[in-house]
C-alpha cells in the first residue's frame, strides 16, 4: 500500500530585544550561568510581569508579514506544567487569543536537488495556523565529566521573549519542510526582529509526522520531533520518522500519537514521551497582564516597516530584472546581499545578469575570504556597476576586468582610474589585432599544421598565444574572429 506523509512544524525564534519580555533582564548569550535573572523570572513570590513592548510589536510585525488575521485584541494564558527549568511551574503563553491566526507562508520548492536551494521550483503556499508570543523556559546543563549524575539549570534563558508560529500540516515531504523553514528564517532576518542563530538554540524546530494511505482524508496518529539541532537535522529526522512509520504500519503495527527526540549520533529518533494535548497544560487566563487592544493605525504603523520579502523578491528579481533561478535564489536569501545587487544595478548602466555575476562570484567570494560582512565591504556598489559596465560594453575582458578589481577591493579606487593608470584597456580594433595574430601564425607554423590536421585543441593554443602577446588586453572573441579568417586565407 502507498503512503502519504502530512507534516506540520512548530517554529520557536526568540526575538532580538535587549530585555525579557516580562522584566528588565539582559538577553545576552554566553553570560555566566544564572547571572541574568530577578525575581520576575525566578518566579519569586509577589513578582508581577510587565510586557515588553518591543517584543510584542516585533511579534505583530511578523504576525502581518504572514498574512495573519489579528484581532482588536489579544491576550496572554497561563501554560501550566512542571519542569526544572520552568521556575513557576507555568509558562505565561497564548491559547484562547492568539496574537496571529490562519495566516500562510509561500514557499518555493525545488523541481530537481531538493536541499541546494537555488534550483528553479513550483510555489506553495503553507498555512499558518497560529502565531504568538510566550516566555521561553530556562535551560538544563548535563556535565559530560566521568561519573556525573546530576544536572543544573541555568535560567538566563528563563523569561526570553519567544515567537512561537504553527503550520497547517500542508507539507508532503522533506523537501518541502526544508523549503519552509529556510523561507520562514528569511522571514524572520528580513524583518529585523531576530537573529535566527540556530547554534545558539535562539531559532528551533519541531516537525509532526503522520502518515495516511494515499487518497484517504482522515489523518494519522501525529509523532512530533524535538530536540533538532539545526536545519539538516531536521530534514534527516522527517526522512528517517517517514520511513519509520511507513515500516510499521506495512508491518501491521499500530502506532500511537508521541513525542520523540532524535539522536544525532544515531541518526535515528528515539521515544521520549506520550504526546499531550491542551487539556494537559490546563490553559487558563493570566491573571496579571491585562488585555492588549490593537487598532488599526497601530497595525498600519508596524505594515509599514515590513520590506519586501524574499519570495516575492525572488520572483520579482526573475520577472522584472530577467535573473535566473539561481542567481536570484542566491541574492533574495540575504537581505543584505539583495539590498547591495539593487543598488549597484541602480548606480550605473550594467544590466542586472553582468551586476549578478559579480556580486554573486567576486564579491561573495571576497566577503567569504575575508569573513566579512557588506557593511565592512570595499569597494561600494558605484565601483561594482562601473566594473560591471566595463565588460558589457567591451572595454574590459573578464581575464582584466578581475585584475581590476582586485585593485578595488585593496584601494578603493574607481575602475576607470585603474584602467587608465596601468593601460589596461581592451583591444577590440581588429586592425591592432591582425599583425599580432600574423606573428604567432609565422611563430607556431607547428601548431597551425596541427590545426590543419584537424585537432581543434591547436586553434584554443593559438588564440591564448596571442592573448599573452597582448598581456590579456585584446578582445578575446575578435582575437578568435581574425584568427579564423588569417587561417582561412592560408
Amino acid at each position: 500500500m502507498a503512503y502519504e506523509a502530512v507534516i506540520g512544524i512548530e517554529v520557536h525564534a526568540e526575538l532580538a530585544t535587549e530585555t525579557k519580555l516580562f522584566c528588565g533582564c539582559r538577553t545576552q548569550f554566553g553570560a555566566p550561568p544564572n547571572s541574568q535573572t530577578c525575581p520576575v523570572c525566578l518566579g519569586l513570590p509577589g513578582a508581577l510581569p510587565a510586557l515588553n513592548r518591543r517584543a510584542f510589536e516585533y511579534a505583530l510585525k511578523i504576525a502581518l508579514a504572514l498574512e495573519c488575521q489579528v484581532d482588536a485584541r489579544t491576550s496572554f494564558d497561563r501554560k501550566n506544567y512542571y519542569y526544572p527549568d520552568l521556575p513557576k511551574n507555568y509558562q505565561i503563553s497564548q491559547s484562547y487569543h492568539n496574537l496571529g491566526r490562519d495566516g500562510h507562508l509561500d514557499i518555493i520548492v525545488p523541481r530537481s536537488e531538493p536541499r541546494s536551494g537555488t534550483e528553479g521550483g513550483a510555489v506553495k503556499r503553507v498555512g499558518l495556523w497560529n502565531v504568538h508570543l510566550e516566555e521561553d523556559a530556562g535551560k538544563l546543563v548535563h556535565p559530560e565529566a566521568a561519573g556525573a549524575n546530576y544536572t543544573l539549570v541555568d535560567l538566563n534563558r528563563a523569561g526570553m521573549p519567544l515567537l512561537e508560529m504553527v503550520s497547517a500540516p500542508d507539507m508532503r515531504s522533506s523537501a518541502e519542510v526544508d523549503s519552509f523553514m529556510r523561507a520562514l528564517r528569511n522571514v524572520l532576518l528580513y524583518a529585523a526582529v531576530a537573529d535566527c542563530k540556530i547554534q545558539e538554540g535562539k531559532l528551533r524546530f519541531e516537525p509532526s509526522i503522520s502518515l495516511r494511505p494515499a487518497g484517504q482524508k482522515e489523518l494519522g496518529a501525529r509523532v512530533e520531533i524535538k530536540n533538532v539541532g539545526s536545519i539538516s537535522a531536521v530534514v534527516k529526522a522527517v526522512d528517517f520518522e517517514i520511513a519509520r512509520q511507513t515500516r510499521a504500519l506495512e508491518s501491521g503495527e499500530k502506532l500511537s500519537q508521541e513525542t520523540r527526540l532524535w539522536n544525532e549520533s544515531l541518526q535515528r529518533t528515539v521515544a521520549m514521551r506520550r504526546k499531550e494535548t491542551s487539556a494537559d497544560y490546563r490553559y487558563f487566563p493570566e491573571p496579571d497582564l491585562v488585555q492588549i487592544e490593537i487598532d488599526e493605525r497601530w497595525k498600519e504603523e508596524v505594515r509599514r516597516s515590513i520590506p519586501e520579502l524574499p519570495v516575492k523578491r525572488r520572483l520579482r528579481f526573475q520577472e522584472q530584472l530577467g535573473l535566473g533561478d539561481y542567481d536570484a535564489a542566491v541574492l533574495t536569501d540575504d537581505r543584505a546581499m539583495a539590498d547591495y545587487f539593487e543598488e549597484c544595478v541602480a548606480a550605473g548602466s550594467a544590466s542586472a545578469k553582468a551586476v549578478a555575476n559579480w556580486v554573486t562570484n567576486d564579491v561573495q567570494r571576497v566577503l567569504n575570504e575575508r569573513a566579512a560582512t557588506l557593511a565592512e565591504f570595499r569597494p561600494p556598489p558605484k565601483r561594482i556597476a562601473a566594473l560591471a559596465a566595463l565588460v558589457e560594453q567591451g572595454r574590459l575582458n573578464l581575464v582584466t576586468a578581475r585584475e581590476v578589481f582586485a585593485e578595488m577591493t585593496a584601494t578603493d579606487r574607481d575602475p576607470a582610474e585603474i584602467v587608465a593608470a596601468k593601460g589596461l584597456s581592451q583591444i577590440s580594433d581588429a586592425s591592432a589585432i591582425v599583425g599580432i595574430v600574423d606573428r604567432v601564425l609565422a611563430d607556431n607554423a607547428g601548431i597551425v599544421a596541427d590545426w590543419k590536421a584537424g585537432k581543434k585543441a591547436a586553434f584554443n593554443s593559438l588564440v591564448g598565444s596571442v592573448m599573452r602577446e597582448t598581456k590579456g588586453k585584446a578582445n578575446p572573441q575578435v582575437v578568435r574572429q581574425t584568427l579564423e579568417q588569417r587561417l582561412a586565407a592560408r
